[in-house]
């Protein structure tokens, strides 16, 4: 399952505007990817989205960047445990005194 489902990436001038989760985020190059900010247009359209939807890969540019870190947010990992803390917490049952 990914993350985050869809992605599409532009860049005009010395801005990149990512299209994630129905959010739109555009941010200056030089503040997130200096790197980035010096890459040429192709260079910068080169870039690969990881399988998860984590993560954006440009391999010419040998640079990695989150996803959440773009869109500033922060995804925790969901075990059965959490799952199940989160289910006990939120039923009925427990907020019920014992007896």
């Amino acid at each position: 399952m990914k993350v985050h489902p869809e992605e599409k990436i532009s860049f005009s001038g010395d801005q990149m505007t990512l299209v994630v989760d129905s959010r739109r985020v555009t941010v200056a190059l030089r503040t997130v990817s200096p790197r980035r900010a010096a890459a040429t247009a192709k260079q910068r359209m080169n870039y690969e989205i990881s399988p998860s939807g984590y993560g954006i890969h440009w391999p010419e540019l040998d640079e990695d960047r989150s996803v959440d870190a773009l869109l500033g947010i922060k995804h925790s990992p969901k075990t059965k445990f959490a799952e199940s803390v989160a289910e006990n917490i939120t039923s009925p049952a427990a907020c019920r005194p014992r007896r």
